[in-house]
């Protein structure tokens, strides 16, 4: 019901009480006529409060309605719009994940990134020894990333590391691309694959995104 809807509804209501008003006190007042003279006056003070009471009862009632009816509405737009840009934000990370694959496509950018995920991982390993897992068909890339890496930690750490791509456990092909670092005899291992990342971004930036896309959230005190 809209805030119109209320208010006439009210209106109708206010009127029609008024009216019984008037011929109830109409009825008391020929009734009164005929009694004594305290007795009309002692009917006219409680018929009057009484229908002062109702009055009083009923104009609450329709004021409560209508700020329920006001709420209701609030709260269906409010839960429309938070649905709408969720839909937006899964839209938009749908696309990202679709696209996580062209970026295997040129050899040579694709090992650069296969090199700094692999340092990525060496440095936080901090170990001498590590593994590196990769899909099957980026075999022949990592390899030459591996060998890149080695040179770089040893020149920006200054010591060897041996690192060999453990072909036993290559990464699932339905994987979009990336890179695992494994170390501590395979107890630690560090997921830098593609499908991976776009996870964590999705989960550590999306406050961001929504920011970006939506602006500042008034409502909100407390951020991470």
């Amino acid at each position: 019901m809209s805030d119109d809807q209320v208010a006439g509804e009210l209106k109708k209501m206010t009127m029609f009480i008024r009216q019984e008003a008037l011929e109830k006190a109409k009825e008391i007042q020929i009734k009164a006529d005929e009694e004594f003279a305290i007795e009309k006056s002692k009917l006219v003070r409680e018929e009057t409060s009484s229908i002062d009471t109702q009055y009083e009862k009923k104009t609450k009632q329709a004021s409560m309605s209508q700020q329920i009816t006001k709420s209701t509405l609030n709260n269906k737009t409010r839960l429309k719009v938070l649905s709408a840009r969720q839909e937006l934000l899964n839209d938009l990370f749908e696309k990202a994940r679709s696209q996580l694959k062209s970026y295997t496509e040129d050899k040579g950018k694709y090992q650069e990134i296969c090199k700094n995920l692999i340092l990525e991982g060496l440095y936080a390993l901090n170990e001498e020894k590590a593994a590196v897992r990769a899909r099957k068909e980026d075999y022949e890339v990592v390899k030459k990333a591996i060998d890149d890496a080695k040179k770089e930690y040893k020149e920006k750490a200054n010591k060897d590391i041996e690192i060999e791509l453990d072909e036993k456990n290559p990464q699932p092909e339905a994987l979009s691309g990336g890179v695992s670092i494994v170390g501590t005899n395979g107890k630690i291992d560090i997921n830098n694959t593609f499908d991976e990342r776009l996870k964590l971004l999705e989960s550590d930036a999306l406050p961001m995104v929504r920011t970006s896309l939506f602006g500042k959230n008034e409502n909100r005190k407390f951020y991470d």
